[in-house]
């Protein structure tokens, strides 16, 4: 009789929360675990293009530790993730504080938030176009037109400086979802707190110091975890602009294990790059947690 009241009452109070969120941990078990669990178990194989699960233990593991491309791969994943992740969040963070504080009337600041969304809002391969167009090596390309006009020689930009071509086309397509959560967090602060600042005669820099900053911690964190997880794993703007090209010298474990698999039909290889990536990525995600203090921030006010 206890353990029917008792099961009845753990049924009346977690019945309906389980109703709710199931449609949720449904979609999130069918699209993201499962995946990751088949990723894994491929990645023990040799499949190719005949489809075969043929399980060769940790062969492909020590295949990807042995393949002289991995430091060139590492060194530029490294180098694409940390300068992109420099612009999506110090750019997107700049150009909120224009559009939101420095621009205090509201139609004016959502006419240029709307200006910079127009990029994220085209199709990928129309906003990858205007970037070849920009780096064109000929000399009707914007940048060797400016080179023209200075009496210099035209340059093959994508050829000579394939990792800054492509760290500015995600860069500046990237600042703009910074620049939405940061708009929405400054908007959220209270305006009594700008006027009293103003009335003790702080100035701008110490408004946004000691203000609109600690305001945006958790924001920051937000946009910097998930924009770090976007370009660890993200690839479609490389592919379009250099395709990892030349050589090397702008490939990114993301767009690696895409070419494993859907170029050179080595499943099991790319399966095996996948799951090195998801490591990488839960490990910077737990340093990040813990570098910003998640635990402090969850059990505190963020605004007084």
């Amino acid at each position: 009789m206890e353990k029917t009241q008792r099961f009845s009452l753990y049924l009346r109070k977690w019945g309906l929360p389980a109703f709710m969120l199931s449609p949720f941990m449904i979609l999130v078990t069918v699209f993201y675990f499962l995946p990751v669990i088949l990723i894994v178990v491929l990645s023990f194989t040799s499949m190719g293009s005949a489809m075969r699960w043929d399980f060769i233990g940790f062969q492909n593991y020590r295949f990807l530790f042995e393949d002289p491309n991995l430091p060139t791969i590492l060194t530029n994943t490294l180098i694409y993730v940390s300068f992109t992740l420099g612009i999506n969040v110090l750019f997107g963070l700049t150009l909120a504080l224009l559009t939101t504080y420095f621009i205090q009337k509201e139609s004016i600041g959502l006419f240029f938030r709307t200006i910079w969304m127009l990029p994220r809002m085209s199709p990928p391969v129309v906003y990858v176009l205007l970037w070849l167009w920009f780096f064109d090596p000929s000399s009707y390309g914007v940048l060797n037109s400016i080179r023209e006009l200075m009496g210099l020689p035209p340059t093959m930009w994508l050829v000579n400086q394939p990792m800054t071509a492509v760290i500015l086309a995600n860069g500046l397509i990237g600042a703009s979802f910074g620049m939405i959560i940061f708009s929405a967090a400054i908007k959220s602060i209270p305006q009594d707190l700008f006027k009293a600042a103003k009335v003790d005669g702080a100035g701008h820099w110490s408004i946004i110091k000691d203000i609109i900053l600690p305001a945006l911690r958790w924001p920051i964190m937000f946009v910097t975890i998930w924009q770090l997880l976007s370009l660890l794993t993200s690839y479609e703007y490389i592919l379009l602009l250099t395709n990892g090209g030349p050589g090397f010298d702008s490939t990114v474990l993301a767009l690696y294990s895409y070419h494993k698999a859907f170029q050179f039909f080595e499943f099991g290889y790319g399966a095996a790059v996948s799951v090195v990536l998801v490591a990488v990525a839960i490990v910077l995600t737990v340093m990040l947690w813990k570098l910003f203090g998640m635990q402090k921030i969850e059990r505190g006010a963020r605004i007084d």
